[in-house]
């Protein structure tokens, strides 16, 4: 340790984690394109339209679309046609 070492200000190990923290959270977001939550919401979505109605697992479809400024979470199920015909 020199005594330009006691000169220096120092950061404090929180600032510093804080500041990894958001560069990882940023190479993520900018990496991957979509949220983390995404396959999460998926299989919560398709365990509670099952409850209804009998639909594949590829039947559930969601996205995150970019609409101007904001993200919008665009979910669409395609329902099978037995239950499709029964509503109408």
């Amino acid at each position: 340790m020199s005594i330009f070492d006691f000169l220096k200000p120092k950061k404090n190990t929180a600032s510093v984690a804080k500041d990894r923290l958001r560069i990882i959270i940023a190479q993520e977001r900018k990496s991957e394109g979509q949220p983390d939550y995404l396959p999460l919401l998926r299989r919560e979505l398709l365990e509670v339209i099952r409850k209804y109605v009998n639909v594949d697992v590829d039947a559930v479809k969601v996205d995150v679309v970019k609409d101007g400024e904001h993200d919008v979470l665009d979910i669409s199920v395609a329902l099978p046609e037995e239950r499709a015909q029964a509503s109408a």
